[in-house]
């Protein structure tokens, strides 16, 4: 009898341990749908992909989001209203799409010519204050930044050097509308806007001579070096910041655990692309000379001389409102504990 209690005994745990791990194929107590910021053929995309299937394997299939590349549910700038309206329940986007709403989300999500490092930016999301900030500017839609997330700096792929500031006078360069563009029209460039899908064809034609889209072997990967060959390398001027939100009131659904189990993949994903681009770019600086390109790397003079200018345009736009004063004065002051800036 007692042998058999004993057996008993362990059929029941090994069975308690089947469930918990979601061996039992038992339907997931919460589904989701997630958009993303890529294509589906993207390496950013995939990663995603295995990030929430990380997240399924952890919970033990208790929660499944299922991921959608970008502008297969809504167009990338209406993702927040859709994630508000639960038409989806989570996000992998960056703040700056959503900066027509307020403009304090450019700010956060990208402060233009202030980062060098994803280290220095991680650091003053999550020890700095960002995350806070980057919460309270979503709250007022019932939406919930659970982490920011980074993959690398960018790069500027253009036809002609670009070493110093004076080389952007009488520039064709295609930015996005916002901070960015107003810092480089004010030290002379011409600055265009486009769709990314324009960008290949506006360089083959001479409609622009350089552009801002992605890392080194994001734009190589996209032939943007064949046609504009001498690219920034090192990043300097450019370092998005997207993050992985959800709805509010889906995520106070969760329990603990599952709470930090997501909180945990994002964190993991994070650094996972800025590994990934950290080499893939790297090799691409190696072999470029090899296929004719040529990276240029910006001296520290240069640099401060463009950060100089940076800062008037971040000045005007603390002007915005006070979220945006708030959000840049933040960084401003972590920059600065850092040694960045004076």
């Amino acid at each position: 009898m007692k042998n058999r209690t004993v057996v008993l005994c362990l059929i029941a745990a090994f069975a308690l341990l089947w469930s918990a791990s979601g061996a039992t194929g038992a339907d997931p107590q919460w589904k989701w749908k997630a958009q993303a910021l890529w294509g589906p053929a993207e390496t950013p995309y995939k990663m995603f992909e295995q990030m929430l299937q990380n997240v399924k394997v952890m919970t033990g299939g208790r929660l499944e989001i299922a991921a959608f590349p970008a502008g297969s549910i809504v167009p990338v700038p209406e993702s927040l209203d859709a994630v508000r309206n639960n038409v989806m329940q989570a996000m992998w986007m960056g703040p700056i799409y959503f900066s027509g709403k307020n403009p304090a989300f450019a700010a956060i999500g990208e402060l233009s010519m202030a980062w060098e490092d994803p280290l220095d930016l991680d650091a003053f999301m999550y020890k700095g204050g960002g995350m806070e900030l980057l919460r309270e500017l979503y709250k007022p839609f019932g939406v919930y930044s659970v982490g920011s997330l980074i993959y690398g700096m960018e790069s500027y792929p253009s036809k002609k050097p670009l070493r110093k500031v004076d080389d952007f006078k009488g520039l064709k360069i295609r930015v996005p509308q916002g901070m960015e563009a107003e810092i480089l029209t004010r030290i002379g460039a011409s600055v265009i806007v486009l769709p990314g899908t324009e960008v290949y064809s506006a360089l083959d034609k001479g409609v622009i001579d350089a552009t801002n889209w992605g890392t080194p072997s994001m734009n190589d990967k996209l032939g943007y070096h064949k046609i504009a060959p001498y690219f920034t390398y090192p990043g300097w001027h450019s370092l998005p910041m997207g993050d992985f939100s959800v709805r509010e009131a889906e995520w106070n659904k969760l329990p603990a655990d599952v709470k930090l189990i997501v909180e945990t993949a994002v964190r993991r994903f994070t650094w996972d692309l800025v590994h990934q681009f950290l080499v893939d770019d790297l090799e691409v600086a190696r072999q470029a000379k090899s296929k004719g390109a040529t990276p240029i790397a910006w001296s520290a003079e240069e640099k401060y001389k463009m950060r100089v200018e940076s800062r008037k345009i971040w000045e005007e736009w603390k002007k915005k409102s006070a979220q945006t004063r708030k959000v840049i004065e933040a960084q401003e002051a972590f920059l600065r504990s850092l040694g960045r800036i004076e």
